[in-house]
């Protein structure tokens, strides 16, 4: 088939080379600077350098599939596309979008003749070896119709229809958030033993693990990775980013009344870690040295050092 890919970061330039070696399919390659259309041009893609060439070079039904940032870049890139496109066009989300949004984003592009899905994607830099986990939603009809793209992309049983427009984002952020948890497991366990009476050697610990015990994952592999280059991480520093999905994960828990501990708790773990010296630890300290006279450090104290 003929897709056109928008968005050439880390995980879009990666779905194109994939989708150009699965040797089915004529692939258009497109991103708002040349740089990444030019260096994957020699592999095999052809290269849009515009939105509107981009458009110009597919053939009706056009299938553009968008890889780019959530929120504002995604609103403004399904817009631009869809006043460019022709009633019966197929524009794909392939972002972290707020299934919310999504469902907006359908209604509006339904109403100008336009098909929309939203996939969720997962596999990161590791998707152009093993594939991609693909959920989508929105337009049944469009999804058969870029089935043949999304069997290339993923691996063997590695994409579904989850249902109606925001399926695919909803099923995606719920994965998301379940991640923050297992990570966030994982992280205190290793945290536990690292710090115990016992010289373990972590690296070894995450692959016994992975031999047939009931807590064996992928990510299991990757710590074992991470612990074999830098074995008690010294080199990296302990701060974490949330990219949005395990907050609006919280949000429908909330709104679902659904007690959603492990999630909330590695979300706001995240928050903890961009903290040097939170001001709420104080308090707790402060409080602490009024109430019962338990000592309290001043701040020039030097934290006593971790091995």
């Amino acid at each position: 088939m003929e897709i056109g890919l928008y968005g050439l970061g880390r995980m879009g330039a990666n779905m194109v080379r994939r989708l150009v070696r699965g040797g089915e399919h004529r692939v258009v390659a497109g991103n708002r600077s040349p740089g990444p259309v030019d260096e994957l041009v020699s592999e095999g893609p052809e290269g849009a350098y515009s939105m509107e060439e981009m458009v110009e070079m597919l053939s009706p039904p056009r299938v553009i599939w968008t890889m780019v940032p959530a929120g504002d870049v995604t609103e403004q890139t399904l817009l631009k596309f869809a006043g460019m496109m022709d009633e019966g066009d197929i524009l794909i989300d392939g972002g972290n979008s707020y299934f919310r949004d999504t469902i907006r984003r359908a209604e509006m592009l339904r109403e100008r003749g336009l098909r929309f899905l939203d996939a969720g994607t997962s596999g990161g830099v590791w998707g152009l070896q093993v594939g991609y986990c693909l959920m989508v939603g929105g337009d049944r009809v469009a999804y058969e119709h870029v089935e043949p793209a999304l069997k290339t992309l993923a691996p063997e049983d590695g994409y579904a229809y989850m249902g109606g427009a925001g399926a695919g984002h909803f099923v995606k952020m719920v994965h998301n958030g379940v991640e923050y948890a297992m990570l966030q497991a994982y992280a205190e366990g290793f945290e536990i033993m690292q710090k115990s009476q016992y010289d373990l050697d972590l690296r070894a610990v995450s692959h016994l693990w992975n031999q047939g015990s009931v807590v064996r994952s992928w990510l299991l592999e990757l710590a074992e990775r991470a612990f074999e280059r830098d074995a008690d991480l010294s080199t990296i520093r302990g701060y974490v980013e949330d990219s949005g999905e395990g907050r609006w994960t919280v949000l429908e828990a909330i709104n679902e009344d659904v007690p959603a501990h492990a999630i909330a708790g590695s979300l706001f773990a995240r928050f903890a870690s961009r903290q040097d010296d939170s001001f709420a630890m104080k308090v707790i300290a402060a409080l602490r040295g009024e109430f019962g006279g338990h000592a309290i450090q001043e701040a020039s104290t030097k934290y006593p050092e971790q091995r």
